[in-house]
């Protein structure tokens, strides 16, 4: 397989000049000889004139003829080629990418939609324009390609719950998953030539037909880690309480009025509504 190969042609201001001498001188012996034999002369420069060439900064030019690759133009400028060169266009500034959202399930079956925003430019010129069919159109299917991999890979969130323990998720391993992004899709686009700078995930979410489920269920493992923070801070709060009143000997308690005391602080503490106190107006026997 042939390697890009880069080229440097003639200088296009150079050669503009002389085909201008050459077209006008030749249209002025056509009147001064009155020969028609400088018509070609007046032709020539026409020919020449589709060899010229203009290359923007961060462009290139794949020079062809007649199927066969010549090289690769890529330095700025205005040029000057064989007029009958095939000279393709292509751009090696990065280009952003950002595909679809797609439907695909995670590690643990569940349907995501997932969607990757992609950094990329051309970086080998001949893998880009022969190996390839169109380029441009293999970044997109590749990318998506790479995307539905990745989630298969990966759980969505982590349920210690179901047993599901793991280190890398999609949602909150975010350095994780876009380094495996990038290097899978590295490795697929390299066949095209393409430099992959960037790829991260740029859309995550439930499908809709199970969003609302895990919805309540995110809520719910939530309400649960902020009652057990509760209860720990009640008991150590009841607790502290009694060695207090036991310590300072501010009150005698036995083990039932203990236990009263105990239910009665960990009801208030724990409780998700105000409590309405209750005023004892007779001893504490009664």
């Amino acid at each position: 397989m042939k390697e890009e190969k880069i080229v440097a042609p003639a200088n296009g201001y150079l050669m503009l000049f002389l085909v201008l001498i050459l077209f006008f001188g030749s249209i002025a012996l056509i009147f001064i000889t009155k020969s028609p034999w400088f018509l070609v002369g007046a032709i020539l420069p026409l020919i020449l004139a589709l060899g010229f060439v203009m290359v923007q900064p961060n462009g290139s030019r794949v020079l062809v003829l007649f199927g066969d690759y010549v090289g690769t133009v890529k330095k700025n400028g205005f040029y000057w080629v064989n007029p009958f060169y095939t000279k393709q266009k292509i751009s090696l500034r990065a280009r952003n990418f950002d595909s679809e959202r797609l439907k695909v399930n995670d590690k643990l079956g569940n349907p995501v939609m997932i969607s990757t925003i992609l950094v990329w430019r051309v970086k080998n010129t001949y893998k880009a324009a022969f190996d390839v069919d169109n380029y441009e159109n293999f970044v997109r299917v590749q990318t998506d390609a790479a995307v539905r991999k990745l989630a298969s890979m990966y759980p969505y969130d982590n349920f210690a719950d179901e047993g599901h323990d793991e280190d890398i998720t999609l949602r909150s391993s975010v350095n994780e998953v876009s380094a495996a992004l990038e290097k899978e899709i590295d490795e697929r686009l390299t066949i095209a030539g393409i430099d992959v700078l960037e790829a991260r995930i740029g859309y995550l979410a439930y499908a809709q037909e199970i969003a609302n489920a895990m919805l309540k269920r995110q809520q719910a493992t939530a309400i649960v880690a902020a009652r057990h923070k509760i209860v720990e801070g009640a008991v150590s709060m009841v607790e502290m309480a009694i060695d207090q009143l036991n310590k300072k000997q501010v009150v005698d308690l036995d083990e039932e009025r203990k236990a009263a005391m105990v239910s009665n602080l960990m009801v208030v503490l724990c409780g998700d509504k105000e409590t309405a106190p209750v005023v004892n107006t007779g001893t504490l026997n009664h």
